[in-house]
Formats: C-alpha cells, structure tokens, sequence
C-alpha cells in the first residue's frame, strides 16, 4: 500500500475540512490547492494566478453558503466575528482559510508520512513503539526533530555578511529548520534518530512569536495516526526503498511511501 497517499494525506484534509466545515468529499481538491501552493515552482505565472484563483472562487462559495446557512464551525464564526465593530470582509474570511488549507494539511501529513518511512526502515524502533506504546510522545518528538517538515521564508533585514556568505538587504533566503535541529551545539548525537530522548527543544515548530499556531493540533493528529498505526499494523517495510518519492519545496515528506505490510 501506498501509506503517503492512502493514509497520511486523509488525516489532516478531514480535520481541517470537518474544522471548516466543508465538504469531506472535496479532499481531493484540497490536495490539488496544496501542490498548486507549495509545490507549483514549475507553474508559469499566469497558470499560478488562475489556479489560486479557482482555490479563492471555491473560498468565497463556502464563505457565503455559510452566511446563508449558519452552521458550527470555523467558516461561520469567522464569517459573522466582528472587529471593531464591522464584520470582515468575505475576501479576508477566504484567505484566513486558504492559510489553514495550506498551511494545516501538508505540513501534517509530511510529517506523519516521514515518521511511517522512518519506522519502516527502522525496525528496531518500531518494534520497541509496538511493546512500548507509552514511549510514542516522546519518540514522536524525536521524528519531530530528526524530519521536521518545514523550511520558512525569510527577508534580510540588512546587508550582512555571514559564514563568507554576502547577503543584501531584502534577499530573500531560507532557513532550515531540519538543519537547525541537527545542531550538535544543542543536541547530543544530533545526527542520530534517539526515540528515547529526553532533553529536545527542536524548532520543528519554529520557536517564540513566530511559534506555528497549529502546533498542538498537528501532535495531536501525528500521535494519534502513528498509534492507531502501530496498533493495527505493527509490522511493517518499505516495499521498495527506490519508489519513495519526496515534497519539493518548503515542505518536505513523502509523496508516495510504498510499503509491505506484515
């Protein structure tokens, strides 16, 4: 089976849709908005626009189906909230949930997705989750930290030179969480995955007021699809480790993780 594409991928389109209140049959189109977003580098410009324009065309439908018919979700809390005492303007309500779409699902989804390549070619961790299902929190931290998902974005605020590197103000770069959270200067055996590690301040979620704000949702998905995981498939092995194929971009995870089951 395909575990990217037949099981971690499901997992966060269906929270972030039930969240939204959208429809749960339109996961597939919010798997095609996510490639268009973070992976569409090959897209020309105008093929970009018309694309994200078929994403907030979809947004605003929902935003006033929503208005028309209320319901308990995020869509109509946003669509009705008030700030400074006018309601926001639908346009604004799509984009705060174009953010969730994009920013919630492929994030999540890589990260469960490396976690199951991780597992299937670690046997040994794995069998140790399957006896000892109480270590997952902090074992998950560990794939956390060894796969963290993400690269941001950054603006140079200054002209700068750094590790022999010249840097203007305004250049764009990229910081590499991943890379960060191999630091030996803050983490022993940083080049080890340790799934027993009890110090790990890793940065997979960014650190401080740039902190993601969907950090404890996304554990939250993360540990409850490797222990159902791990509960009804314990054994597990890559079917073939060359068919792996991975994110490019700034996410990073598997796209397709063949695996062989028992």
């Amino acid at each position: 089976m395909d575990a990217a594409r037949d099981y971690a991928q499901h997992i966060p389109m269906r929270v972030i849709a039930g969240m939204l209140g959208f429809p749960p049959e339109d996961g597939p189109r919010f798997r095609e908005f996510v490639d268009d977003a973070l992976e569409g580098v090959n897209l020309t410009p105008e093929d970009r626009r018309e694309r994200m324009g078929r994403l907030f065309d979809y947004l605003l439908d929902q935003v006033r189906d929503h208005l028309a018919h209320p319901r308990d979700d995020l869509t109509t809390y946003l669509a009705n909230v008030e700030l400074y005492g006018s309601k926001l303007d639908p346009s604004h309500v799509a984009g705060t949930m174009a953010l969730l779409l994009i920013a919630g699902i492929d994030t999540t989804w890589s990260a469960i997705g490396a976690s199951l390549w991780h597992l299937a070619k670690t046997p040994a961790d794995r069998e140790r989750l399957v006896a000892e299902p109480s270590l997952l929190p902090t074992a998950m931290e560990e794939l956390l930290r060894a796969y963290a998902p993400v690269t941001m974005a950054r603006l140079v605020k200054e002209d700068m030179h750094w590790h022999g590197v010249d840097m203007k103000a305004d250049d764009w770069i990229l910081l590499s969480f991943p890379a960060a959270n191999r630091d030996p200067a803050q983490f022993e055996r940083a080049g080890e995955i340790v799934i027993d590690r009890e110090v790990n301040r890793h940065a997979a979620f960014g650190l401080g007021i740039h902190r993601c704000v969907g950090s404890h949702l996304a554990r939250m998905e993360l540990r409850v699809a490797l222990e159902v995981w791990l509960q009804r498939i314990p054994a597990f092995t890559l079917a073939d480790p060359t068919a792996v194929t991975w994110a490019t971009g700034q996410v990073r995870g598997p796209r397709t993780l063949p695996l062989r089951i028992g």
